[in-house]
C-alpha cells in the first residue's frame, strides 16, 4: 500500500476546484462571480440528484473556496459540515490530506494545481501529471476500493450539469 492510500474502505472524496470568481483587479479577494455562483449551484443540485451526502466540506480558507463550500453544504452536507482545513491552498502539496483522510465521505473546495495533484497523486501518478482536466466548477470523484486503493468514479465540468 503506498502512502497516500487512505487507511479505512468505503470512503469516497469530491476534490472541487472553486466557481469561476471576479479578477483580482475589480476585487483583490475574489469572490466567486455570478457564473460560478450558477455553476456551483447546478453542481449541488446534481450531486443531490444523484444521492449525495457527505460528512465534511472542507476550504481553503480563500474566500472564492469558502464561497463555494458554503453553496454546496445545504443541499449535500450534514450539519455543521463546512470548516476551512490548512494545507489546502492552491501550492499546498495534497499528500497530508490524502494521509490524514477518515472513513467520513468528504468533499474538498480547492484551487489549482491542489486538486489536480490530489487526483493523481491518489491514483499513484506523479503529482504533476494531470489525469484530469479541470476548470472553474469542475469536480473529480475518487472512491476507495475495499484494499484501499483509490479509483476515479467521475469527472464533471460546469458545462454537464
Amino acid at each position: 500500500m503506498t502512502p497516500h492510500r487512505a487507511r479505512v474502505a468505503g470512503m469516497r472524496l469530491y476534490l472541487i476546484q472553486h466557481g469561476d470568481a471576479v479578477a483580482k483587479d475589480i476585487d483583490p479577494e475574489r469572490p466567486l462571480s455570478d457564473r460560478g455562483r450558477e455553476d456551483i449551484g447546478r453542481l449541488a443540485n446534481w450531486l443531490e440528484s444523484n444521492d449525495v451526502r457527505v460528512a465534511r466540506i472542507l476550504h481553503s480558507g480563500k474566500l472564492r473556496a469558502e464561497q463555494t463550500a458554503n453553496l454546496l453544504a445545504p443541499l449535500v452536507g450534514d450539519d455543521g459540515t463546512v470548516e476551512a482545513h490548512p494545507g489546502l491552498a492552491p501550492n499546498d502539496s495534497p499528500g497530508s490530506l490524502l494521509d490524514t483522510l477518515t472513513d467520513d465521505d468528504t468533499i474538498v473546495a480547492g484551487h489549482m494545481p491542489f486538486v489536480s495533484r490530489a487526483v493523481s497523486l491518489a491514483l499513484d501518478l506523479p503529482p504533476d501529471q494531470p489525469i484530469a482536466a479541470f476548470k472553474p466548477g469542475s469536480l473529480a470523484g475518487l472512491e476507495r476500493d475495499t484494499d484501499g486503493t483509490w479509483r476515479l468514479m467521475l469527472f464533471i465540468r460546469p458545462e454537464q450539469v
